[in-house]
């Protein structure tokens, strides 16, 4: 996969490694994983004011944290460097620096004057970035032995996804269960399994899909997996104000959780709802001619068809705007009915009536052409019974047309019959 922003052929742990940074004139952090534009990087500086010291470092899985540049080494988007870690030295990627680290820290309510903040070290060398891609490529394997011992152990638990320290001295895995596990002695079984420190880490199963990426319904990547940061609560409520249809496959996502898009267009149906009558699902307008129910609704055309019910006859639907409604509903609570409501809209009838009676039609038409080509005969009906077939042409079992008569009937003008010769 080739870097988003920079064109660069080739991605390397999680982030473009030769192309993209300011270097280049680039100032995304590219390769599309949770990606961050700098759109003050190109502004210079006033006089005398010294850059923000804090810098935002992306390791695997999207995963970003807070170092401090106290060396005042020059940096660029999506350089490599090496960070304090627990007992030893990390290696991630530089994705933001400069003044939007300050709204960053605000967002996750950190101080900048927190001492928990760790330090950048230096860029790394060469070989220890070989090293570091060695390190990375045993996780795959490691993942999968770290899966059977958990499952000859019995555990209720899934092991999503592994991340190994740049120094190789800790080991993390990220798991999902349902309910607490106990994993005392799958801790002990790893340490003598890996011989490194190993840390359990459960998360949740937006970040588990956030962590492994994929492909969505609408056909893009997954909006957690590149750009969405925050897990907000999403309700079937947000389907209901949608009219959307509250089937469970296609509201949930590769998480097993409602789909978090669901809440992007939520604010404008709601404010769409407002224009419309309260109690909606009871919704009947009194006319002369009868009671007219709803029967759909299109919430940001603000239009509402209702249909009259009655014993015998089938309905037609009546298109109607939310203000004609309102103003129907007036009238009914005035005691007045109108004598109709409007125009009947037949091209807004319900598609199901459309779908079948199409179907029917269809069906009807093709009986009725049935083995027909062209305005041509049947030229392919299997005749096993006798029959009076008098077109002579190439019948092999006492029948016309290319028949395959098995009973043999008569065929007195049969030209070319294999069995009459």
């Amino acid at each position: 996969m080739g870097c988003s922003s920079c064109g660069s052929g080739g991605c390397s742990t999680g982030s473009c490694g030769t192309g993209c940074g300011s270097k280049n004139g680039s100032t995304s952090s590219g390769c599309n994983k949770l990606n961050v534009y700098d759109w003050l990087g190109g502004m210079q500086l006033p006089p005398g004011y010294k850059p923000f010291n804090i810098v935002e470092v992306r390791f695997k899985g999207g995963r970003k944290e807070f170092f401090r540049n106290n060396n005042q080494i020059e940096l660029y988007m999506g350089d490599p460097v090496i960070v304090d870690a627990d007992n030893g030295f990390d290696i991630g990627h530089v994705s933001l620096k400069g003044e939007l680290v300050k709204l960053q820290l605000k967002k996750y309510n950190i101080a900048d004057t927190d001492n928990r903040l760790k330090v950048i070290q230096r860029l790394p060398r060469e070989n220890e970035l070989v090293r570091y891609k060695e390190i990375k490529a045993e996780e795959p394997g490691m993942l999968q032995r770290a899966r059977t011992v958990a499952l000859q152990m019995g555990l209720q638990m899934k092991l999503s996804d592994i991340e190994l320290q740049g120094d190789r001295k800790k080991v993390i895995f990220f798991y999902t269960a349902e309910d607490r596990v106990d994993f005392r002695e799958l801790i002990k079984k790893y340490a003598d399994e890996f011989r490194t420190r190993i840390e359990m880490r459960q998360i949740g199963y937006r970040q588990e899909a956030s962590r492994l990426g994929g492909i969505g319904s609408c056909g893009r990547e997954l909006c957690c997996s590149t750009w969405l940061t925050d897990f907000k609560l999403v309700t079937t409520a947000a389907a209901r104000y949608q009219n959307l249809s509250m089937n469970p496959l296609k509201l949930q996502g590769q998480c097993g959780k409602l789909k978090c898009c669901l809440n992007y267009e939520l604010d404008t149906y709601l404010e769409a709802w407002d224009n419309f009558p309260p109690n909606i699902e009871k919704l009947k307008l009194q006319t002369q001619q009868g009671v007219a129910f709803l029967q759909k609704t299109d919430i940001l055309k603000q239009m509402m068809w209702f249909a009259y019910v009655r014993e015998g006859v089938g309905s037609e639907w009546v298109a109607l705007g939310v203000e004609e409604v309102k103003k129907v509903i007036e009238l009914n609570k005035a005691g007045q009915n109108p004598e109709t409501l409007g125009v009947k809209d037949k091209s807004n009838e319900p598609e199901i009536i459309k779908t079948l009676t199409e179907d029917m039609e269809g069906s009807l038409t093709r009986l009725d052409n049935k083995g027909k080509k062209g305005g041509g005969g049947n030229r392919r009906n299997n005749n096993r019974g006798g029959g009076n077939n008098r077109t002579p042409n190439n019948n092999r079992g006492g029948g016309g047309n290319n028949n395959s008569n098995r009973g043999g009937g008569e065929n007195p003008g049969g030209n070319n019959n294999p069995s009459n010769n």
